[in-house]
């Protein structure tokens, strides 16, 4: 699968933000099971090998994960302040858990898990995200072991198909659209902005 239409452009905004910590948060849209839209911001943790698969961590106690139950699909948005640019990335979204039987992806899974700072680790340790919060109650303070995930971490995976790249610099902006077709092969158009 050739992402060499879009992923330059994409990997050319990551570097020209790389001092942005903002630069690796990225707003994700799923479905809702009764059919809402919803939105949540989330850290990018990288690309898969092929290119076109974005990870980013997740809880499996967190809604979003059933969300992906009720549809797969999902969009990322992702804006870099610097450069004024934004890029809008859709396609299906898959879940990596332990119960995965794909060992390349269970290997992603654990090297996720270990790069991840020590109170990132630790908010994985926390009571049921989106439960009610008992009052008073204090939440865990020494971090989860570093090497081995806990069974609850899981990643969600983007497996883009479809790019809207517009760059809100210029008069006018420019506009870009990419699709993947069901053979793999990417299009490209400059579209108005």
């Amino acid at each position: 699968m050739s992402t060499e239409l879009w992923r330059p452009s994409l990997d050319l905004a990551l570097h020209r933000n790389r001092q942005s910590p903002q630069a690796r948060f990225v707003q994700l849209a799923t479905v809702r099971e009764d059919g809402r839209p919803a939105v949540r911001t989330i850290v990018w943790r990288g690309f898969l090998e092929d290119g076109a698969r974005l990870i980013f961590a997740t809880d499996s106690r967190a809604r979003k994960w059933t969300e992906i139950g009720a549809s797969p699909w999902g969009e990322a948005c992702w804006y870099f302040h610097v450069t004024r640019e934004q890029f809008r990335l859709g396609g299906p979204l898959s879940v990596v858990d332990e119960s995965t039987t794909d060992r390349e992806l269970l290997e992603v899974r654990v090297a996720t898990w270990r790069e991840m700072s020590a109170e990132s680790r630790l908010t994985y340790t926390w009571p049921d995200p989106g439960r009610a919060r008992v009052p008073l109650a204090p939440f865990p303070t020494v971090p989860p072991d570093p090497l081995e995930p806990l069974p609850h971490f899981g990643l969600l995976v983007l497996d883009v198909s479809e790019v809207d790249h517009l760059e809100l610099v210029g008069n006018p902006q420019h506009r870009w659209e990419y699709k993947r077709d069901e053979y793999g092969r990417w299009s490209a158009a400059e579209i108005n902005p």
